[in-house]
């Protein structure tokens, strides 16, 4: 068994090999002007803002034709195994044990439509819409189970940026092998979605792990910029996370909840109340607001794990296994330095 899945991944590594990049070396040359070289550096740390999002697109495109690519491997080398083909192992394994829908449920299906065209003209098209519904997810969840068996290491990344942490707000050790960086938005449904997964990854993979926050309050939301400020008042106090987390529990950041925020927290009310109103950590959101249109960052939250980039409402799932991507390959360089 170990031997089959030294094999397997090996073949991941050569698919993963043979795939187009979609960025080239950082030390490429790709123009040359008056004879002064261009290299691929110089454009992603000049123009990152036209570029970044781009290429998170492209890298999506690029995951799942990967995805498409190891699943019509894993069924591949399963017929093999059974010295079978394709077609027939998923006649045995999937479509045999879809069940066709009842009368019962057709109806229901058809009433759902309202269409102008009777049942028994449109009877035997849901019938076919239905079925292969049905196929599809049985051949997910069987493809499913041969992931499972199999050693799968991918190593296609979302694209990288580079920029300084400077002095974010940090939990977890400052020499963590994975370093999570978010730039979120207080007043955004989405970033405090994610907030108490963020929390359960620390928990799950501890001194493994730190959490960098920068504030990018976006221009929709007109009270998100002081409550950056309001949070940052908080840590000078050293209570910066305990703050951040009452932002996100959906108590409201109007200008007297941010005040009662930090009368919960038992901070000293005069000086919160001073850095507060006199705008004393204004600069500081904004040098983080900056530095996120420098990236073309044009939404919440946008996270970069060891530079990497990804965006958008995640679960704890993609978290997860981002995470034990960029451990596993830790792991796999590591041991190919030695």
């Amino acid at each position: 068994m170990r031997a089959t899945r030294f094999g397997w991944l090996l073949t991941i590594g050569l698919i993963l090999f043979t795939l187009p990049a979609f960025s080239q070396e950082a030390s490429d040359i790709i123009c040359f002007l008056d004879g002064q070289k261009i290299t691929m550096a110089d454009l992603q740390k000049e123009e990152a803002n036209k570029l970044l999002q781009a290429q998170y697109q492209a890298y999506l495109v690029q995951q799942k034709a990967l995805d498409d690519l190891i699943d019509n491997r894993l069924l591949q080398m399963e017929a093999k195994r059974q010295n079978i083909t394709v077609e027939v192992l998923l006649d045995r394994e999937v479509n045999s044990k879809v069940k066709d829908p009842t009368e019962e449920q057709l109806l229901i299906y058809y009433d759902d439509l309202s269409p102008k065209e009777s049942y028994a003209a449109l009877r035997d098209k849901i019938l076919d819409r239905i079925r292969q519904r049905r196929i599809a997810k049985a051949r997910t969840e069987y493809v499913e189970t041969l992931r499972a068996k199999a050693d799968v290491l991918i190593t296609l990344a979302p694209p990288a940026a580079d920029f300084s942490i400077g002095n974010a707000p940090r939990l977890g050790p400052a020499d963590a092998p994975i370093r999570l960086v978010e730039f979120a938005d207080y007043e955004c449904p989405y970033c405090a979605r994610v907030n108490p997964q963020i929390k359960k990854l620390r928990e799950e993979f501890g001194d493994k792990l730190s959490v960098y926050y920068k504030d990018l309050p976006l221009p929709m939301h007109a009270q998100a910029e002081k409550a950056a400020e309001a949070a940052r008042c908080a840590g000078q106090q050293g209570k910066f996370w305990e703050y951040h987390d009452l932002l996100f529990s959906g108590g409201g950041i109007a200008p007297a909840q941010l005040k009662d925020f930090a009368h919960q927290l038992n901070l000293d009310q005069t000086k919160f109340d001073q850095c507060l109103d006199s705008g004393a950590q204004a600069a500081a959101v904004q040098s983080d607001y900056k530095e996120a249109q420098q990236l073309g960052l044009n939404g919440t939250p946008s996270f970069f794990l060891n530079g990497r980039f990804f965006t958008g409402a995640v679960d704890y799932k993609m978290l997860r296994d981002l995470v034990e991507q960029q451990l596993a390959t830790n792991k796999v360089q590591a041991e190919a330095g030695r």
